[in-house]
């Protein structure tokens, strides 16, 4: 793959990126303003899914457009962020049942993010 197509194939996942920050600092302030519609602060509360859709589908075409091994590692490498994820967030909830404090469901994607970067490393490594 030549540096052009894979800087035409990645810039959307940026771009994406960047809007889905954009739009979450944007959604937070105001909403750290106070708004008095209960259905207007739920849309701007959601807003930043809007560009993290886009971003989710950037990212699934750009796995589309990879060669086999490089799909191959990306395989490896969801699936160590997925079942290291499960054995994780399980481990904590048992955790949870004798006093640990209680995790937001916004910690598994970071979490899951991490371990896929991870397995990506572990996976890119095997097929040198």
């Amino acid at each position: 793959m030549t540096r052009n197509s894979l800087l035409r194939l990645a810039l959307p996942v940026g771009l994406s990126l960047l809007a889905y920050v954009v739009v979450l600092v944007v959604s937070l302030r105001v909403l750290g303003r106070g708004i008095d519609s209960p259905a207007l602060a739920t849309a701007i509360s959601v807003a930043p899914m809007l560009p993290a859709c886009v971003l989710a589908l950037s990212i699934v075409r750009l796995s589309r457009r990879a060669d086999e091994m490089q799909q191959r590692i990306q395989l490896e490498a969801i699936t160590m962020a997925f079942v290291g994820t499960a054995l994780i967030s399980f481990s904590y909830g048992f955790l949870e049942n004798v006093g640990f404090p209680r995790l937001s469901a916004f910690a598994v994607w970071p979490l899951m993010a991490g371990l896929w970067v991870l397995g990506g490393i572990i996976a890119t490594l095997r097929y040198r």
